[in-house]
């Protein structure tokens, strides 16, 4: 079944976006995903700041 979750407080960061959201066990998780065409990036964090740390490094390999 997919996970049908409500972000929040979404943030952009060059080209990463960075959300917060609740996961199927109701803790709170944090998503940072890039928008970039095939790149592919995508992780959940447990905190915040670990999300946008991963949003500010992350670099596209696909040019």
């Amino acid at each position: 079944m997919p996970a049908n979750r409500r972000f929040r407080n979404v943030v952009r960061i060059g080209p990463v976006q960075v959300g917060t959201a609740y996961d199927g066990r109701g803790r709170e998780k944090h998503t940072a995903v890039c928008t970039a065409p095939r790149c592919g990036f995508s992780n959940d964090f447990d905190t915040r700041a670990a999300a946008e740390l991963a949003a500010r490094t992350h670099r596209c390999r696909v040019r």
